[in-house]
């Protein structure tokens, strides 16, 4: 308690004796400061400032303000890690426990102080898909990838106090969370308190479907957070989306989804938390709720949270969550919704469900809302379409049993009439969580997705993060096209020999597989066809909703319990051998689990201390830079620069894995900083991928002739030039990846300037010592390699900065812009080289 006033909030919880709370209608009193009224969301945070504020009074009232320039501290009570991006938050806390031993001090200096749960659920490919030894194929392998990986897991899992890991072929990490790990009211020593989650996947808004806030950060924000520190925040605009109508027959959740996606991308709420209301929110499940809370990053709001109600309270009864706890905790500080009950909000919406068609999106962006006819339309615009990957995959709807039932129910109808899929089209289902597969089994949905190739082929992201495998022996890729029930779409991500790729609900999966050609117009045009040649539309094999219910009302809450009592963890996992040792043993060069370099000397003192001048741009990037583009997850080939670097290591390409896999060799990572196939940088506008133009170390001249990304970086670095990146609109859209900022200052960049940033990229880039510049009127188009850039009012306290374009010693452009460190915190992280650095100080 930091604030003795708060105390004065402590209130008994009515029909819990013992147990007590942090009452909002006493801090309303107490501190004068109007809470009622504001968005539920908002008042999750404000119950967290009474509790961890050293000034209540003034940091409420910046919330309540919603003052934009103002932020508040916000400690979350959990922090959820998926192996990719977990793995990097435990390696650089294990070397830190190194460096601060190595600095004479307690490793219990840098013992994690939260509940941590890491969920193995990004490692699993689909080598074998499409047969019923599928799944068992593919964790094998799985396990034979990744034993260095797991060994170090099952290391950390001894060193580390409150960390859980849940191991492969258990699930993904949001559905589990939804499903089991969530508690929505935590009590603990007889305080009861809101469930607030950080996650490092930047789906982690999923759980806002249960009235948990909660969303995606980086993994040097979660380390920070694990440590204890508090996370700065912007007082949130919260977008009020008021719910009305209900879905029409032949749409489901994913259709509302995708289409909310494309309307409020174009509405712009990147960085801004949307807050559902209204009576159509009666009319969704819980899981309705969760497939559209977990594409949130796809229009780039914070949050998309939902206030608890009785649907939640059933599905939390359905899971065997305390109920009536939770239900009183909440109903005492009014979250629980009411009818049009009026709360204030920045801006408002409307979204009509009865208005919402059937929809996929693509095919490059998931924001990209189209109908199925005019997807047919581009296909055969650009006599291309043939679907080599149909997959039923990601948390986005898996997690839904009525999506999953009404793509087995239209297996099933195909299935007797006696369609087939053709053999080009590579077929598989990854759930997100045993549940899932329970349901389609115990109704034998399971039985007919089976007859079309939807084997189960592993829990886990699989597909929807890249993990899609190999395409069936043959297959022609040019002009090919993935179709995929996933949040994520962008280029390359998929597949790397697919460049486009459609999401869509499960079974408008099923119905493309059957088509196996997106150049037909899936809604009005055949699938398929009888043995006798009868044509097959899709109206022919779309079940009618009551169906699908009733299926639900049978098997969904059963599969739910049973879910709610499984083992987190599995026999394989426990007898995995790791050393027990205190500092763990690191491998050499061309290893899986190095040493992570973050806690050295070199990444612990500022990369950015006053003005820079001369710069040159190491890239010059166009709008939607995803950081898929700057911190590639795909497989590493022989010919990539990471690739021949592992070979020349002795490491044979079988054993390369993928850059997902490798994230814990800050060699070959640097060697895949901004080297994904489909990135264009407009210096080199004749070829795509990691190239750019390296200078003359005694010079300073640009090289006529390209040259990998990192060569050029070790070239500016010889020639003392300072390096940055010059970028358009929406930097760093897509996952929440620590990796996107660690390879830009292992590259040596230390300024990016942006004409607008994405949330966590910007933010992960500040813990890195990396200082984001936004400059709307810096038009990438316009910048030549051997532009020089003066960076001028970097070390003030304002904001402003100047930008000064020079070419051939003239002046050729001069704007105002904006130094997007959004908090005093962030200013010490740039002054202390990240956010490693500055933890390190705290400590000294």
């Amino acid at each position: 308690m930091k604030d003795a006033a708060a105390r004065e909030c402590l209130r008994p919880l009515p029909e819990h004796a013992g147990t007590s709370y942090f009452s909002l209608a006493a801090a309303q009193r107490q501190f004068g400061v109007e809470l009622s009224s504001l968005p539920r969301s908002v008042r999750v945070l404000a119950e967290n400032l009474v509790r961890n504020s050293d000034d209540v009074a003034g940091h409420l009232r910046a919330l309540a303000e919603g003052d934009p320039e103002g932020s508040v501290p916000f400690h979350p009570q959990r922090i959820l890690l998926q192996d990719a991006s977990g793995l990097p938050v435990l390696a650089d806390l294990a070397a830190l426990r190194e460096r601060v031993r190595a600095d004479g001090l307690s490793a219990e200096a840098v013992a994690p102080r939260k509940r941590m749960d890491l969920v193995v659920d990004h490692a699993v490919e689909l080598d074998a898909a499409g047969s019923a030894v599928a799944r068992q194929t593919n964790e094998d392998r799985e396990y034979e990838r990744h034993a260095d990986r797991f060994r170090f897991l099952r290391w950390c899992e001894s060193r580390f106090s409150g960390l859980r890991v849940v191991p492969p072929g258990v699930g993904i990490c949001h559905q589990l969370n939804l499903e089991v790990l969530a508690d929505v009211v935590h009590v603990d020593r007889n305080l009861a308190v809101f469930d607030t989650i950080v996650g490092t996947d930047s789906h982690s808004t999923m759980i806002n479907a249960l009235g948990v806030v909660g969303w995606g950060v980086g993994g040097l924000e979660a380390t920070a957070a694990a440590l204890g520190q508090p996370l700065f925040i912007p007082a949130p605009r919260v977008v009020g989306v008021r719910v009305v109508g209900d879905i029409r027959p032949g749409v489901v959740a994913t259709d509302v989804a995708l289409r909310l996606a494309a309307m409020l991308r174009e509405r712009d709420v990147v960085g801004k938390v949307v807050e559902f209301h209204g009576p159509g929110l009666a009319t969704l499940s819980v899981a309705d709720r969760a497939t559209i809370a977990n594409m949130a990053p796809e229009y780039g709001a914070t949050m998309a949270f939902f206030p608890p109600d009785e649907r939640t309270f059933d599905y939390l009864r359905a899971t065997g969550r305390p109920v009536r706890l939770i239900a009183d905790y909440l109903q005492a500080q009014g979250l629980v919704a009411a009818q049009d009950e009026p709360l204030r909000f920045a801006e408002e919406a409307v979204l009509d469900l009865s208005r919402i068609p059937r929809t996929m999106a693509g095919p490059l962006r998931p924001h990209q809302a189209v109908a199925p006819r005019e997807v047919a339309a581009h296909a055969e615009g650009r006599r291309a379409g043939q679907v080599v990957i149909a997959a039923i995959t990601s948390c986005t709807n898996t997690a839904n049993p009525s999506a999953l039932v009404t793509a087995g129910l239209l297996a099933r109808r195909a299935r007797a009439l006696g369609l087939t899929v053709p053999g080009w089209v590579k077929t598989s289902f990854t759930p997100g969580s045993r549940s899932a597969a329970d349901i389609l089994a115990a109704s034998g949905l399971q039985d007919d997705l089976d007859a079309l190739g939807f084997h189960i082929a592993g829990f886990g992201c699989g597909t929807c993060m890249g993990n899609s495998g190999p395409l069936n022996d043959g297959v022609r890729t040019e002009h090919a096209v993935a179709v995929l029930s996933g949040n994520r779409n962008f280029p390359g991500r998929i597949h790397p020999d697919v460049a486009e790729s459609y999401l869509a609900s499960p079974a408008l999966v099923v119905a493309a597989a059957l088509a196996g050609s997106l150049s037909v117009d899936l809604d009005t045009e055949p699938v398929g066809q009888t043995p006798d040649g009868t044509p097959v539309r899709l109206a022919d094999l779309w079940p009618k909703q009551e169906e699908v219910d009733a299926i639900v009302r049978s098997f969904g809450d059963d599969a739910l319990r049973r879910a709610a009592t499984n083992s987190l963890t599995t026999q394989r996992w426990q007898e995995l051998t790791y050393p027990d040792v205190e500092e763990y043993p690191w491998q050499g060069e061309s290893g899986s689990i190095r040493r992570p370099p973050f806690a050295d000397e070199q990444f612990t003192s500022p990369a950015v201390e006053g003005d820079i001048h001369g710069a040159t741009p190491l890239l010059v990037l166009g709008d939607d830079v995803t950081t898929d583009h700057i911190s590639p997850i795909s497989r590493i080939t022989r010919d990539s620069a990471a690739g021949r670097w592992l070979a020349e290591r002795g490491v044979a390409a079988s054993a390369f894995g993928s850059f997902s896999s490798r994230r814990l060799n800050h060699d070959v990572m640097v060697r895949g900083g901004f080297a994904n196939s489909r990135l264009q940088n407009l210096l080199v506008p004749a070829r795509t991928g990691g190239w750019t133009l390296g200078v003359d170390p005694e010079t300073g001249a640009r090289s006529a002739q390209p040259v990998p990304v990192h060569e050029a970086a070790a070239e500016f670095a010889r020639a003392g030039m300072p390096a940055i990146v010059v970028a358009g609109y929406r930097y760093g859209a897509g996952s929440a990846r620590d990796w996107a900022a660690k390879v830009s200052r292992l590259l040596g960049i230390r300024v990016v300037v942006a004409r607008s940033f994405e949330r966590i990229h910007r933010t992960n880039l500040v813990a890195m010592g990396v200082l984001p510049i936004e400059c709307p009127e810096l038009d990438p188009a316009q910048v030549r390699a051997g532009d020089r850039f003066d960076l001028v009012g970097l070390a003030g306290d304002t904001p402003t900065v100047g930008v000064i374009v020079r070419r051939e010693g003239g002046v050729v452009r001069r704007v105002s812009a904006r130094k997007r460190l959004d908090n005093q915190v962030e200013v010490a992280w740039l002054k202390h080289g990240g956010i490693v650095g500055y933890l390190l100080a705290q400590l000294g």
